[in-house]
């Protein structure tokens, strides 16, 4: 039950509750029968002792108390009552974009060019304040929201804009609490920089802002409806698919500044002063100017938008998907979504495939994980015969829960040999797979670098001679082994997930997400590092062939490896087995060293260490392999295999000449 006051605010209703803080309407009273009405903001019961929580809540209210700007929700008071923070603010009387989105969507609309127009021009507005506002001293205290959505826009019934929450904005003034590696945003308004985890400024903002000034102009998500991962691929990616496919209507000078907002290097956006000026510029050109609030006021009340009737309200706006963890265990508050998925998990027995070789011996039944798991290893052809649920035999391609993985070329393995098409063809052995990526990258190759030694079998996906996606056919290199292996997730969890797979498309990603066993930005960059630690395992083969097939691209989604390909190959040359360094070697150890003048890629672009760097500079073509190894153990002490691995990445990578 809720108390009837909080400290000299008197509780008339609950009015909205997210993730960190429950909203409501209060009422203060003062002498001579004043009273003022507020908007109430509580943090949450279960994270008052939470030091994290509570130093964000009030990094919150300080950073409040200097905004004042008629398009920002004011901060009134801040205080603590019975050991819980609170926080005044203006009551918006109204609703907000998110559920006008919602509405619109419902009776298949769209928002009208001038109230879209007027909304964006006003966040605009508020946000170059903002991001433009300074300290006492003059100096500028480089807001940034971080948290641009729909959820946080408000529209009074007067048709106002203001925009809310800086619970998770950054600026000069706040303690660093939120740059921990998670992203407490809504999935679907993100950044690039912030999927990948780059820092972020101002024109991150921007970058949202344009997303929901999209939104309202085509009444659906701009970056998919499908699993998270797949949303955080797109906005990573800027894939603006949506936008070119419905946004026909739209006028093109708004499309060009949809865009600019939208660019996908932030360098290259326009700053929110200049964006608001461009959104001014059109709204006066196209005789809208001053007329946006009635418009808007106008659109609401023919769509119920205004309230009629005090009730709550779900915090949670459509698309505005929550990035909080949700832990499962005893303890835990889970989603009635998640529980009822979890209840039928325990009632439903799951599809059940029995298997046929083609020797005739019956295998199962298994589940549908598991199917999905031979087809991955290379265990399962599209011509094994299956049935499911003591149905008839028939081809495992003919299957359509199947036919994603058999047709994938990152997800279905052949019998290990040289692929068909390839244009080129070598072995691995002495360390040699480094020079040939190198190659690669230097010449900007799109293709697949296939590798293989037995039955082990990888790919290697290149776009403009950077690597993008590795596929494997190794039970270790699967996702669900990575994720425990690093301590990510329990097995119980990932067998829980594994159970789910048929909801979730086979993804297992999305199964995590959607169990809350994972957040979607913890996926995001767990994939990341499987990716590359599959990329990095390749060089540490002591055998086996390789082959690259030129234009073949891969079917899957491809993620950012969090590196540039030069560094890439510097931490392959950290990978490389001993072994392979002195067998790459062995040939030059009298041979003379001289550093390349002209090399195919600066020094800079590989991040070398300090001492690799020392090393390769001091080759001027007066000593070989052998005498430099002998001189700076003698020097200085360093292990030979250290200026073993600097050598052998310098001539992989010809950055040095043996002559």
């Amino acid at each position: 039950m809720l108390r009837d006051t909080l400290g000299p605010y008197r509780i008339e209703r609950r009015l909205a509750a997210g993730g960190m803080a429950e909203v409501f309407v209060a009422l203060r009273h003062g002498p001579h029968g004043f009273q003022k009405r507020v908007a109430l903001k509580r943090i949450l019961p279960q994270h008052a002792r939470d030091a994290e929580f509570v130093g964000m809540f009030i990094d919150e209210a300080r950073l409040a108390a200097r905004l004042e700007h008629p398009g920002i929700v004011q901060v009134f008071d801040f205080g603590e009552h019975g050991g819980a923070l609170f926080m005044a603010m203006e009551l918006v009387e109204g609703t907000t974009v998110g559920r006008l989105l919602r509405a619109v969507a419902g009776r298949r609309e769209t928002v009208p060019l001038g109230p879209a127009l007027h909304v964006a021009h006003e966040a605009a507005a508020a946000l170059a304040y903002a991001h433009e506002l300074c300290d006492h001293e003059g100096k500028p205290l480089h807001i940034v929201h971080r948290d641009v959505s729909p959820a946080n826009l408000l529209l009074d019934r007067q048709g106002r804009v203001r925009l809310t929450d800086f619970g998770i904005a950054r600026c000069n003034v706040t303690v660093s609490r939120t740059d921990d590696g998670h992203i407490r945003g809504k999935l679907g308004y993100m950044s690039p920089e912030q999927v990948v985890g780059d820092p972020v400024d101002a024109k991150s903002d921007v970058f949202t802002l344009g997303v929901v000034l999209a939104e309202l102009l085509l009444a659906e998500p701009l970056f998919g409806k499908n699993g998270d991962l797949e949303v955080l691929l797109q906005i990573r990616n800027v894939d603006l698919e949506t936008l070119h496919r419905r946004g026909g209507h739209i006028p093109k000078d708004i499309q060009r500044l949809i865009i600019w907002a939208l660019e996908r290097d932030a360098r290259h956006r326009p700053s929110a002063r200049t964006f608001e000026q461009a959104l001014r510029e059109i709204l006066t050109r196209r005789g809208e100017l001053g007329h946006g609030p009635r418009e808007l006021a106008r659109l609401l009340e023919r769509l119920e938008l205004i309230p009629k009737a005090a009730r709550d309200v779900d915090a949670q706006e459509a698309g505005a998907r929550p990035t909080f963890l949700v832990d499962l265990d005893e303890s835990a508050t889970v989603s009635a979504e998640t529980r009822g998925l979890l209840d039928e998990l325990s009632m439903d027995p799951p599809t059940m495939y029995e298997l046929q070789q083609p020797d005739g011996t019956h295998e199962g039944p298994v589940p549908f994980s598991e199917v999905v798991r031979r087809i991955v290893l290379g265990e399962l052809t599209p011509g094994t015969q299956v049935r499911k649920d003591m149905g008839d035999f028939e081809s495992a391609g003919r299957m359509p829960e199947l036919q994603r993985y058999l047709r994938s070329n990152a997800l279905h393995w052949g019998p290990s040999g040289p692929p068909e098409g390839a244009s080129r063809r070598g072995v691995l052995q002495g360390g040699r797979l480094l020079k040939t990526v190198h190659a690669l990258t230097i010449a900007r190759e799109t293709g697949a670098l296939h590798l293989w030694d037995g039955e082990r079998q990888k790919r290697i996906f290149f776009r403009d001679g950077r690597p993008d996606f590795v596929a494997s056919n190794m039970g270790a290199e699967l996702l669900g082994e990575f994720l425990v292996a690093q301590g990510l997730v329990l097995r119980m969890e990932v067998d829980m997930a594994l159970a789910m797979l048929p909801r979730y498309d086979g993804r297992l990603g999305d199964a995590l997400v959607g169990l809350g066993i994972l957040r979607p930005m913890e996926l995001y960059k767990a994939v990341s590092q499987q990716v590359r630690a599959r990329y990095l395992e390749a060089f540490q083969w002591r055998r086996g062939q390789w082959a690259f097939v030129t234009g073949e691209r891969c079917e899957e989604e491809t993620l950012h490896l969090g590196q540039g390909e030069h560094e890439l190959l510097r931490d392959a040359a950290l990978s490389t087995t001993r072994e392979q360094l002195e067998m790459a070697l062995k040939p030059v150890q009298q041979r003379v060293l001289r550093l390349n003048s002209k090399p195919p890629a600066p020094l800079s672009a590989y991040r070398l260490p300090e001492t690799w760097e020392r090393i390769l500079k001091s080759l001027d073509g007066s000593t070989t392999a052998a005498g430099l190894l002998a001189r700076e153990h003698a020097a200085s002490g360093l292990p030979y295999e250290q200026v073993e691995r600097a050598l052998y990445f310098a001539l992989s990578c010809d950055l040095v000449a043996a002559a």
